[in-house]
């Protein structure tokens, strides 16, 4: 096996086996100290042999190790729920509580890339939309006192980056309102979420971090630790001088004694004897506790520390030995297409800006930063303050592009209602990684936006089905000054292009039903990516005999009262889309048609309404039937019952 690490011993086999020995948290308490800093370098050997064949979040994993070890050393998991935020960081949870078999990591039927209920008694949230874990943590603590089990410890894992959150600063302002309540939140400093961690908290935790004091302030807390009694008023009193101590080494205040909160550190992450002592402290202390623990991401593997971008916060498959990601075939990819259409349309109007949520290579906003750095704005997982914050700079004359995973946007949805499109503002919102993205499970898919935007006034929204009408409908959607608009896409590679070989209205027309010889029959709207998917389907109707014409309607949102003649014209109508079926383009389309008294038969063809688990995108749009074989043949067989239906109606 590969050495993981540049300072690791002989006997890396012994290392891994020694972690192997480890089937759950009992096991792990009974292991004597002085063998923890060798199974922590077996627990990174096999973080990172294992991320290095499946991809995973391998840096924040690897920043949690001592931390993680200290957590299950002191707390009995699962009468004492151990909650991550977010569940990037929660690879070694899984290893300490018995899951070793990652070679199908994120993969149908391996290893989610998240804690999961499903997996584990251990794992209570998944929890990778960020800043939630701290109100879970709070009702939890509620519901310990509540039923009397004064006893249970709720722990609650939450990185710094999760901070910028608003919902976590709510529930800490909730949290400081009960002094006997026993929770312990442990704040995993590493001053990075994927890429730096920004705003004026992660400045302040910044400061702390690389103040001259900083040092001192460490041989401070592990004095002060070992100094310090196990229970009752000493102890009180011991948190209490350590803070100050602290705080006068490196900064005249502390933020979070602002809040009424107990805190304990800076602690080094790394030092797991230390953690651990501070751990039980806060543990024992009988109320809400902030453990604050200095840690880096990517702690152990050379090249994920040395990785500027973001510490190899979720590589593909790499070369341990170089940390070069495999090669695959270069393809261009959604994102790709996104960043440079938006250096283009940088350079050319100057009230054009970028703004993203902790997500700015992710995004591709990171290409349009480096052009323009003073026209860029990362606000951290913030998603409901980008939202009304570009609002704000919409109604200042600007025209903001905000871009978010698809997913994320289900979080700042009011703001986006009530803010942007009530007040009628020219802010684009570009949803990467729209639809269906597979591997990262249920929170990632993009499933959802085309049915809750459906209900916004005003809003306009486009589903580019290649790279030329990403362009173009981009460009189009920051023409548009009064009213929000948005512009979906999804993960990976971008599909091959399809011409139009005519219009309906202002939509695409991608196959016509009269150019197969044959009678128009279907009418299928293919929405983004699924009008390839569609003129698959009408290629091999044509086969059968079956006239299919197909439109791309482009913009989803108004449809183009174009489609209702369009529809007029033939026997049935499919919509076949890559969001929930319910309340989505299916349903505008047969409103529509409702609306304008056209009684043609509608099937909508979509994901659905459940939560998915982790496999590929193709795999998973084969489970929910969404391929050009099955489709065709469920439509094949409704224009039949259909064509059957007419014949036994018509008079003798």
């Amino acid at each position: 096996m590969a050495k993981a690490t540049d300072t690791l011993d002989e006997g890396t086999d012994e290392t891994v086996a020694l972690f192997e020995s480890i089937h759950n948290p009992d096991a792990l308490k009974r292991l004597p100290a002085d063998q923890l800093p060798e199974l922590a370098r077996g627990i990174r050997d096999f973080l990172v042999e294992s991320c290095s064949r499946t991809g995973g979040h391998l840096g924040p994993s690897l920043g949690v190790v001592e931390l993680t070890v200290a957590l299950h050393r002191v707390f009995d998991s699962p009468q004492d729920p151990i909650l991550f935020d977010t569940g990037h960081q929660a690879y070694v949870h899984k290893m300490l509580t018995g899951r070793h078999d990652f070679t199908a990591l994120k993969a149908e039927g391996g290893l989610s890339g998240y804690p999961s209920r499903e997996e584990s008694e251990h794992d209570f949230i998944e929890n990778s939309h960020a800043s939630t874990v701290l109100s879970y943590a709070d009702g939890m603590a509620k519901a310990n006192e509540v039923r009397g089990e004064r006893e249970r410890t709720v722990v609650a894992v939450i990185g710094d980056g999760a901070l910028t959150g608003g919902m976590a600063w709510e529930a800490l302002n909730n949290i400081a309102e009960r002094k006997d309540r026993r929770l312990v939140i442990v704040v995993n400093d590493n001053g990075r979420s994927y890429s730096p961690t920004r705003g004026g908290l992660a400045e302040h935790l910044s400061s702390l971090r690389m103040a001259p004091g900083y040092e001192q302030a460490l041989d401070l807390a592990k004095s002060t630790l070992n100094r310090t009694p196990v229970v009752g008023q000493p102890l009180y009193e011991a948190l209490h001088g350590l803070k100050k101590g602290v705080k006068d080494a490196i900064q005249p205040q502390i933020m979070f004694e602002d809040l009424g909160l107990k805190y304990l550190g800076p602690i080094d992450g790394h030092d797991e004897p230390s953690v651990e002592k501070a751990l039980r402290q806060a543990r024992d202390f009988g109320g809400p506790v902030i453990v604050h623990c200095l840690t880096q991401k990517g702690k152990g593997y050379a090249p994920a520390e040395n990785h500027d971008e973001d510490q190899f916060h979720a590589p593909g498959p790499f070369d341990v030995t170089t940390g070069q990601a495999k090669p695959g075939p270069k393809v261009e990819k959604w994102t790709g297409v996104f960043a440079e259409t938006m250096v283009e349309l940088g350079r050319e109007r100057e009230d054009i800006v970028g703004m993203t949520a902790a997500m700015l290579h992710p995004t591709g906003l990171n290409k349009f930063a480096e052009v323009y750095p003073d026209r860029i704005f990362d606000v951290g997982i913030a998603e409901q303050h980008a939202a009304t914050s570009a609002t704000g700079m919409a109604m200042s004359g600007l025209h903001p592009v905000v871009a978010v995973y698809a997913t994320f946007l289900n979080r700042c949805f009011d703001q986006v209602l009530m803010d942007a499109a009530l007040h009628r503002q020219g802010v684009t919102f570009c949803l990467d990684r729209a639809g269906i993205t597979g591997t990262d499970g249920a929170s990632h898919n993009g499933m959802w936006d085309m049915s809750i935007l459906q209900v916004v006034p005003g809003l306009r929204m486009a589903a580019p089905r290649d790279a030329e009408r990403l362009r173009a409908q981009l460009r189009e959607a920051v023409q548009v000054d009064d009213a929000p608009t948005v512009v979906r896409y999804p993960k990976g590679a971008v599909a091959e292009e399809v011409d139009a070989v005519g219009k309906l209205g202002s939509m695409d027309l991608l196959r016509r039903a009269e150019d197969s010889g044959h009678g128009k029959d279907l009418l299928i709207v293919g929405v983004g990516t699924m009008s390839q998917v569609a003129v698959e389907v009408a290629d091999r109707m044509a086969d059968q005999g079956i006239g299919v014409t197909v439109v791309d309607p482009l913009w989803v949102k108004p449809l183009d009262e174009a489609l209702v003649a369009g529809a007029a014209e033939h026997g049935l109508v499919a919509v076949v889309e890559d969001n929930g079926r319910t309340g989505a383009v299916g349903d505008a389309v047969s409103r529509l048609l409702r609306d304008h008294e056209v009684d043609v038969p509608v099937r909508s063809f979509g994901i659905e309404q459940e939560f998915l688990t982790h496999a590929k995108r193709e795999r998973i749009l084969e489970q929910q039937g969404l391929t050009p074989q099955e489709l065709s043949r469920k439509l094949t067989e409704t224009v039949s019952r259909l064509v059957e239906d007419e014949s036994t109606t018509e008079p003798a």
